[in-house]
């Protein structure tokens, strides 16, 4: 802590990048809107991160930076509500958000925030991503603002063409997210924090770029630990030739035939955010070799303390963007899904649910909680709805842990009304866990490690602490996991077939 200078309101501390001012906010020293790389503006748009310059002086770090341009589903009108992020938005969004404890006895473990969102919105900045419980019970939280959509996750010729033989390509954001962990280790000494426990954790879209970041090269020994909520692990990432098509028609739909990277750079960000595609990681043989399920299949990947789960309710996420339509389509409610799921009663609405629930989230990460490590691994299952949301939500939506994880049931999006006192115990048992995790790299010795043979999962509901319950889900999940088999086989194959023939 001797570099940190603790006034009664304004904290300095002094970085090997500049000296900084923050604010004392309850428990913590808070530092806001931190730039860990340079804007990625101009020249640098779909580039690399490049360091951001030294400064001299003093520089206020008291207001989150802006977020990344971003953009919804188009049947959302406010995306604030489902955790899109509000303006300011804007290309010089690469900074991130520090709560550092007030007191510790000695250098404190780190959590390293990474927001969820379909790789498309959202924002570090957002409320209820406060770090200020996690400083309360003495560990550094630190939030990240990446690119997000076409500026996240963007192929195109052109862009290839010109980039150097080693940089990556398509995978801005995963780089923006490997830039953040490089400041973490070169910076966050000079806070108080320790650069040598740093646990990444990341929720939706920031656990699958988790999955992502364990099997790059690139990323090895920037986190030591790491939890994966409702990040799934049987997305494929995309080949490079396929997202570079999808550059192309993205370039089309704004009247861009044949760009160069002069043209496509001098696009204005709005309307990029306005095209939609999917986003999310790319093979590229720079960044990713191969698809990380394909790397886990293999056991190639970041051998560390692994916390990963799944909600009761992950479903809540087809009520937007045509999902429950589009999901429908690959999903037959038949006799025999229906006898998997006795408790949707023949609902084929719910049988779609409850299977997009398991074979997009419980299934594959009950797998990767499995694959054969040295480290260990612990399995959730969320399945707490708050008091009074009952009435209207059966099953714990997407998300709806978060609010738990960081005790800001309170500072929810969605105007849901306030916590009771068994939300906030709940809330304080799911924080506890994380908090220990972070501290000494497992969740507690009354949660089981994960071993398929036992197949223990830490249920959170209304029982205290949580309930160890075996075999959750047991019969469905072993049906998917047979469908998921052919999925990697399939993954697999085509790593092999790209690597033969390009």
């Amino acid at each position: 802590m001797d570099q940190l200078h603790q006034g009664a309101a304004h904290p300095v501390a002094h970085t090997p990048s500049g000296a900084l001012r923050g604010r004392r906010e309850g428990p913590a020293n808070v530092f806001r809107g931190v730039p860990y790389a340079a804007a990625p503006i101009g020249e640098l748009r779909w580039r690399a991160p490049r360091p951001f310059p030294t400064w001299e002086g003093v520089r206020e770090a008291a207001a989150f930076g802006p977020s990344a341009p971003q953009a919804g589903p188009a049947d959302v009108a406010d995306i604030v509500a489902i955790g899109g992020a509000p303006e300011p938005t804007g290309e010089d969004c690469l900074t991130l958000n520090l709560w550092a404890p007030l007191e510790t006895t000695g250098p404190a473990p780190i959590m390293v925030w990474l927001h969820g969102g379909s790789n498309r919105m959202g924002a570090g900045s957002l409320p209820f991503y406060d770090g200020a419980a996690f400083a309360r019970d003495g560990v550094m939280l630190v939030s990240v603002n990446y690119r997000l959509g076409q500026l996240g996750f963007f192929a195109h010729p052109a862009l290839t063409a010109e980039a150097p033989a080693d940089e990556p390509l398509g995978n801005q954001a995963l780089l923006d997210q490997i830039a953040a962990l490089e400041w973490v280790r070169d910076h966050a000494a000079s806070f108080g924090g320790d650069p040598a426990n740093v646990t990444l954790f990341g929720e939706s879209a920031g656990g699958l770029d988790i999955l992502a970041l364990m099997t790059a090269k690139r990323a090895r020994g920037l986190f030591h630990k790491a939890v994966v909520q409702s990040g799934g692990g049987w997305l494929p990432a995309t080949p490079l030739k396929t997202a570079q098509a999808r550059g192309v028609a993205a370039a089309a739909a704004l009247g861009l035939s044949a760009p160069d990277a002069v043209a496509l750079r001098a696009v204005a960000p709005e309307r990029l955010t306005a095209v939609e595609s999917a986003f999310g990681p790319v093979i590229d043989d720079r960044l990713l070799d191969r698809d990380p399920i394909s790397a886990f299949a293999r056991g190639d990947f970041a051998d560390v303390p692994l916390m990963i789960g799944v909600n009761s309710g992950e479903d809540s996420l087809l009520n937007y963007g045509g999902g429950l339509e589009r999901f429908g389509k690959l999903v037959k409610p038949n006799a025999a899904l229906a006898r998997l799921y006795p408790q949707a009663s023949g609902d084929e609405e719910q049988l779609i649910r409850h299977g997009f629930r398991d074979f997009a989230f419980a299934a594959p990460a009950r797998w990767i909680a499995s694959r054969p490590r040295k480290s260990k691994a612990w399995l959730y299952a969320f399945d707490y709805v708050e008091e009074a949301r009952r009435d209207t939500m059966p099953r714990a939506a997407h998300a709806a842990e978060i609010f738990h994880v960081f005790e800001t049931l309170n500072r929810r999006p969605d105007g849901a009304p306030p916590a009771t006192e068994a939300d906030r115990a709940v809330s304080d048992a799911m924080h506890a866990r994380w908090v220990a995790f972070a501290r000494t790299g497992a969740p507690g010795a009354d949660w089981p490690v994960y071993a398929p043979a036992d197949d223990a999962w830490m249920v959170f509901n209304a029982t205290p602490g949580g309930e160890v319950k075996r075999a959750w889900w047991k019969a469905a999940l072993d049906h998917h996991a047979r469908k998921g088999k052919l999925l990697i086989l399939l993954m697999r194959i085509r790593d092999r077939l790209r690597r033969m023939f390009g």
